[in-house]
């Protein structure tokens, strides 16, 4: 059983924790705690606890969330925060991950696999991993890291943090790491082995996803890439069928795929058929 202690910075009055147009860091910070958390809660054998106060009206002191997490014997602490520069307007930007100074290999590690991907799925500029001695960081007793996942008093920066898609799949991107980390099995009801696609992935199998959409309307190129394209015709699929719209392919999406590419060859084939009756 991992134990993961997740952490979303401040509280939704701290004073000064805010965008310049008035958006409340805990605010952005809550969404993507809030989306890491669902994601992580399709793993099997995981736990989490919740450091902040999951309704922002009290800013929990950082004594007490470190405290909690190392009573808990948390196996790692992800702490979720968004930048800011001077609090006014600026062409500044992107995205940081944090590390103690002299952190453990493991943080360190965790930090290599989640920064890439929260850069990638936010588009903004890679500020790079770093280290630096945060409270949240020093006071843990367990591997730990800490995201900016963007400033909020960037022109650039800001159009990104109030998508609420965005946000969600930073939360995401941020589970996917630890996934990663730690060799997560989806829990699916324990009983499938089939692997889960998701954005930037490559291979076969992304081919073979390509081919399948294809054959259900759509008009991809088939190189074997997740990308874009595949991510769109993949979330526009999952709305249609009454599925969690979050653009991984797993098994559920999977099965569906396989069972509207069957139903539409045997649609093919009653149709081929009828033509033949009719010569």
């Amino acid at each position: 059983m991992i134990k993961i202690a997740i952490d979303a910075g401040h509280g939704l009055n701290t004073p000064g924790k805010r965008a310049p147009s008035g958006e409340r860091e805990w605010t952005f910070n809550n969404k993507v705690a809030l989306a890491a958390i669902s994601r992580l809660n399709t793993f099997q054998n995981v736990q989490l606890l919740r450091l902040d106060d999951p309704t922002g009206a009290v800013d929990v002191l950082l004594k007490t969330r470190t405290d909690r997490a190392n009573a808990w014997n948390a196996d790692v602490l992800v702490s979720i925060h968004h930048n800011a520069y001077l609090g006014a307007w600026g062409p500044h930007g992107g995205v940081e991950t944090y590390t103690l100074p002299g952190a453990s290999q493991n943080s360190q590690d965790m930090a290599a696999l989640v920064h890439p991907l929260v850069v990638k799925t936010m588009g903004l500029r890679d500020r790079g991993k770093k280290m630096l001695n945060l409270h949240m960081l020093r006071e843990s007793k367990m591997p730990a890291i800490l995201v900016e996942g963007g400033f909020m008093d960037s022109t650039t920066d800001i159009k990104v943090l109030l998508d609420n898609q965005k946000l969600k799949e930073q939360g995401e991107a941020i589970a996917e790491g630890l996934a990663i980390f730690y060799k997560f099995k989806l829990q699916e009801g324990g009983s499938s082995d089939r692997k889960v696609y998701k954005y930037g992935d490559i291979g076969p199998a992304i081919g073979t996803l390509q081919k399948d959409l294809n054959k259900l309307g759509n008009k991809l190129v088939v190189d074997n890439s997740f990308g874009p394209a595949v991510l769109a015709a993949v979330k526009a699929f999952q709305k249609e069928n009454g599925l969690a719209v979050d653009g991984y392919v797993g098994p559920l999406t999977q099965a569906k795929v396989e069972e509207a590419v069957n139903n539409g060859q045997k649609k093919i084939n009653v149709q081929k058929k009828q033509v033949c009756k009719r010569i």
